[in-house]
């Protein structure tokens, strides 16, 4: 009988993988270490500034205008279209120093302004969260024209719920 040849051939032994296994270790270590070395700026950092120029201390902060806050009072404004839905509106005014008290004189006409706007706005412009920095420049357009153009700088809305 014939016996098979492969009885003399040894079977060829596999590549070791543990040279690819230690090249990747390494390139990640490096690959790291690369990284570090770059964005803590041990190397391809700009050159510090010389002289007095290093040393010179930051410039201070310009000084926050002069300005106060008027407070409006509360607002509850039941919505139109049925049901017991209700709106609670709280604001301030921004206004320079100088102003505060000629707003303050003018503030029932302003809750009335305000108080009118918000009767007409419709329910689904209410419920949309963007609509908010719509009504608010509304608000403030139809503030400055009962006040004057300059005596308001901005409205601040303290309060809005939707009940």
């Amino acid at each position: 009988m014939a016996e098979p040849e492969a009885e003399g051939e040894e079977a060829p032994k596999k590549k070791s993988k543990l040279p690819l296994i230690i090249g990747l270790v390494l390139m990640l270590v490096l690959g790291g270490g690369a990284f570090f070395a770059i964005y803590s700026g041990m190397i391809l950092a700009p050159p510090p500034a010389e002289g007095a120029a290093a040393h010179e201390p930051e410039p201070e902060p310009e000084p926050l205008p002069e300005i106060a806050f008027v407070a409006l009072d509360p607002m509850v404004i039941s919505l139109p279209g049925g049901g017991s839905r209700h709106l609670r509106f709280t604001a301030q005014l921004e206004v320079p120093l100088n102003y505060q008290k000629e707003v303050e004189l003018v503030k029932p006409r302003v809750l009335d302004v305000l108080n009118g706007f918000l009767r007409a706005v419709e329910v689904k412009d209410l419920e949309d969260p963007s609509s908010l920095m719509r009504l608010r420049a509304q608000m403030l357009r139809r503030v400055l024209v009962v006040v004057g153009e300059g005596k308001v700088n901005d409205l601040l809305v303290i309060e809005f719920v939707l009940n």
